[in-house]
């Protein structure tokens, strides 16, 4: 199981966002955290890193994986809309 860590605009998002989605958004990354490659996942292009992102109804969860320090980064969550800028 990979260990969460979050971006200052994750955090933000989580902290302004209403309960429900919040919690919505948090079960989706503790199952990212079991299984970092879900079958939904896409990797989003035009980026230097390996950057994933997976779906919460609009909202998307940008990601990215460090196997050999044992981390999720979770790098921005946002509506579709507004995450890729």
């Amino acid at each position: 199981m990979l260990n969460a860590e979050y971006s200052n605009n994750a955090k933000k998002f989580l902290k302004k966002s209403d309960r429900e989605l919040a919690k919505r958004i948090l079960d989706r990354i503790e199952e990212l955290q079991k299984d970092p490659l879900p079958s939904d996942k896409k990797k989003v292009e035009g980026r230097k890193d390996k950057v994933y992102r997976v779906r919460v109804g609009h909202y998307r969860i940008l990601y990215v994986i460090f196997k050999e320090k044992n981390i999720l980064l979770i790098a921005d969550i946002d509506k579709r809309s507004r995450v890729y800028d």
